[in-house]
């Protein structure tokens, strides 16, 4: 049973996802700081009220939520196109609120960046608040996956040796357009990948995650309270266009697609801000 957040007739709430139909969940608005597994496990259903997902606006899976944390440099192959050292403690940076759009806006090209980058992720939402999680106990911690495409504009990443100013622009990471549960998806070799004007740029799946999810949360909760709603990025595998001879990036017109097996497919328009 995936689940949507959406806009409909100028109202937020949250949907269960039945075939090309949203259910609303009684009671909540968003997937988010409320949500935690056991909420959006016992909301009643008004299936009266449900609507078909081509007649609304479908948010970010999480419009607000307190925390993204993002991890660099997680699968072997990316970590080998850059040239670096192989991590021995995960590489975290953080993205805002505001950096989010949804699953069906465009992508904006900035005027001040000429290398916008794509970068297909599985990402997780957290359920349950916890802090100094024990990597045993981490998937009690999960509310469930869902899709991102880490757009990053490479020439304001490599300002300085911090990356935040290239990887939180607003208006920039597609989220969605669902959160799967933890029950309904296997996300241990999880297929990903992009595709970019009918071409293939990156094809991995999760078993080559360096830093598995359990570990990733472990980590994050060490310094840090996570909370429902918080999402964590969870890498992206090589093939970025910043890495390819020639170089590729996101261009006024594209269509960029970014699939996890088993989670979904964000494609978005890109344009170039006016």
């Amino acid at each position: 049973m995936p689940y949507a957040t959406y806009e409909h007739q100028g109202r937020r709430r949250i949907g269960r996802v039945d075939g090309d139909r949203l259910v609303p969940l009684e009671g909540l608005t968003e997937i988010g700081r409320n949500t935690t597994v056991d909420v959006l496990a016992g909301a009643p259903e008004l299936p009266a009220e449900s609507v078909g997902v081509d007649e609304v606006y479908l948010c970010p899976v999480v419009p607000s939520p307190d925390k993204i944390i993002c991890v660099g440099l997680n699968y072997r192959a990316h970590v080998d196109e850059t040239g670096r050292e192989l991590p021995t403690y995960p590489v975290l940076f953080t993205k805002f609120a505001s950096s989010l759009i949804g699953p069906r806006d465009d992508i904006l090209l900035p005027a001040e960046s000429s290398q916008v980058d794509y970068e297909v992720e599985l990402a997780v939402v957290v359920g349950r608040s916890g802090r100094r999680i024990a990597r045993e106990d981490a998937a009690g911690y999960v509310l469930g996956y869902t899709v991102a495409n880490d757009v990053t504009m490479r020439d304001y990443q490599y300002k300085t040796h911090q990356w935040l100013q290239g990887k939180a622009w607003d208006g920039s990471t597609p989220l969605g357009p669902y959160l799967v549960l933890p029950g309904e998806v296997d996300v241990a070799a999880a297929g990903v990948r992009t595709i970019l004007g009918g071409q293939k740029l990156q094809d991995s799946d999760t078993s080559r995650l360096i830093f598995d999810i359990p570990t990733l949360i472990a980590t994050v909760s060490e310094f840090t309270t996570v909370l429902p709603g918080d999402v964590i990025l969870t890498g992206t595998p090589g093939g970025v266009g910043f890495r390819r001879e020639p170089q590729v990036f996101l261009a006024d017109g594209d269509e960029v697609t970014v699939q996890v097996d088993g989670i979904g497919s964000l494609t978005n328009r890109v344009r170039r801000e006016s």
